[in-house]
């Protein structure tokens, strides 16, 4: 079969068969390099090794992201564990990072004790400025629109969170695509931000090097599981004119990348489980893999910028060490699925990534029951505002409603959008 695109439906350059056949989720590390605009890759079996190489003057830091404190099912059961294994790798390095990233999912529920814990272990990372630059992941703003993040991490930013800053002479620009998401839509950026975007790059010369972080991929990765942001065209057509532009994300806890013209789009391991590779299983969510593999799925990212020479080189590693590349079809999700048992009138389960019966028909008067079977949270959203959310559901907890006026009623995740469903009342 060849390894070339065949089918670009999307107009994206990349079709499904020929993405799946070229992406490297997890296993040996990567150093990626951009010189005179040309694209160059070496596999690295030294981890993070790198960081011996760094010549004095170069700008070196690493990028974590998805740690999910507070998560506690099958396919990791001590989240907390494996960030700090990040952040005493991060540590063992025999040069210090000028800072980290970490690109959201810092928390699993946005509860205040996640945040501390999550403060506490990254908090210990020894880097030569002592900063970490945060943006947020859905998780981190569920159930209070983002609140408990900004108290944590927001000083200094803009609407929900945004900003920029510069070091070394690269332009660092952290955006927030996770508030606003509309029913079946994707991440979303919104008109306020965009704006402010435009603005804030308007003053910098072309020959400035741009680094944006964002927890949704800026690209349409896989638009079936939310795997895109709405709006990202429209971010990067600000950035068309600088020579060398690098989009860090996170989100959907594999290593992915992309190089279209002057852009070059990454998206990081996460700290705490795998997720399965675009359209390999019937939904996303944690992969369950055997342990003694698990740390072979989870990483970090360490990026050194040459100046004068617009090269940026990612690495990353995983905590495990191994040298290897797990491809796409390593893993069945079909494994993870869970048989759930025959519902009731008026019952809707939440299961992989959806709802069953997508469509359910009532009597006035009665009430709907939503009961979640998936390993991480969801919570119900009218889509036309006609009847009060849910509260945060995680795995096992329901949300009744009783619907009295006849009609139809939409509504959808508020942190998954792709799950859409609706209440028929008769």
């Amino acid at each position: 079969m060849s390894k070339f695109i065949t089918d670009d439906h999307s107009d994206d350059g990349v079709d499904r068969r020929g993405f799946l056949k070229c992406m490297a989720w997890a296993g040996t590390g990567m150093l990626w390099a951009i010189k005179g605009g040309i694209p160059t890759s070496t596999a690295l079996g030294r981890g993070l090794d790198v960081g011996s190489e760094v010549a004095k003057g170069d700008l070196f830091f690493v990028q974590i992201s998805d740690s999910h404190i507070g998560f506690n099912k099958a396919a990791n059961q001590d989240v907390s564990a494996t960030l700090r294994e990040s952040i005493d790798r991060i540590n063992a390095l025999p040069q210090r990072p000028a800072f980290l990233l970490h690109t959201g999912d810092i928390t699993q529920l946005s509860a205040p004790t996640e945040f501390d814990t999550a403060q506490q272990l990254i908090g210990s990372a020894r880097t030569t400025s002592g900063k970490t630059f945060f943006v947020p992941g859905e998780h981190d703003v569920i159930g209070d629109n983002g609140a408990s993040y900004l108290r944590h991490y927001g000083k200094g930013t803009r609407g929900g969170g945004w900003y920029s800053f510069d070091h070394s002479g690269v332009h660092f620009i952290g955006l927030v695509n996770v508030l606003d998401l509309k029913p079946g839509g994707l991440g979303n950026l919104g008109g306020e931000q965009l704006e402010w975007l435009e603005r804030d790059v308007k003053h910098l010369s072309s020959s400035t090097p741009i680094v944006v972080f964002a927890h949704v991929p800026l690209w349409t990765v896989y638009p079936q599981w939310g795997w895109g942001t709405d709006d990202g065209a429209r971010a990067l057509t600000y950035l068309k004119r600088f020579g060398s532009v690098t989009v860090l994300n996170g989100h959907i806890h594999q290593v992915v990348q992309k190089i279209e013209g002057n852009v070059r789009f990454h998206t990081a391991m996460s700290t705490a489980f795998p997720q399965p590779a675009p359209g390999s299983a019937p939904a996303p969510g944690p992969l369950t893999v055997p342990a003694e593999q698990l740390r072979s799925f989870l990483g970090l990212t360490s990026v050194t910028v040459v100046p004068k020479q617009h090269t940026l080189a990612l690495v990353d590693a995983t905590l495990s060490g191994v040298v290897g590349v797990q491809t796409a079809h390593a893993m069945n999700g079909d494994a993870n699925r869970r048989p759930v048992a025959p519902l009731a009138p008026g019952e809707v389960a939440i299961d992989n990534f959806s709802f069953t019966p997508k469509e359910v028909t009532i009597a006035a008067g009665t009430k709907v029951t939503w009961l979640n079977h998936d390993d991480v949270p969801h919570q119900i959203v009218s889509a036309d505002k006609r009847f009060a959310p849910s509260s945060v559901l995680d795995t096992g907890q329901r949300y009744e409603r009783a619907f009295e006026q006849p009609g139809r009623y939409p509504y959808f995740c508020a942190l998954h959008p792709t799950m859409t469903g609706t209440v028929v009342v008769r």
